[in-house]
């Protein structure tokens, strides 16, 4: 169920982060899941591309990802991910509707 503070929508501008800060922010997440400090991922990064990156790392990843940036993601969220450009964009909304 959405709520009235779901539904506001913040002019991109305003908004305090962007695609490419949460990038920056997520690197290192990714880094240390799959333990690579030499790993560069972009907007179309996806799990074919990082060697390691199955099932059981996607879990680890998310709940990284939820506490590094203190949100949280549904099921259906983690499911549908189509590339970390994808993730990017979830946790820039989610940041602006907290």
């Amino acid at each position: 169920m959405l709520t009235e503070k779901s539904q506001i929508k913040i002019p991109e501008k305003t908004m305090p982060n962007t695609i490419q800060s949460i990038l920056e922010k997520l690197t290192p997440v990714f880094c240390d899941v799959f333990d690579d400090e030499e790993l560069v991922i972009n907007e179309i990064t996806t799990a074919q591309d990082v060697e390691g990156w199955d099932s059981l790392a996607h879990i680890r990843l998310m709940l990284s990802i939820e506490k590094s940036f203190k949100i949280r993601f549904t099921a259906a969220e983690i499911s549908n991910f189509k590339d970390v450009g994808a993730m990017a964009e979830l946790i820039l909304r989610k940041q602006a509707t907290s």
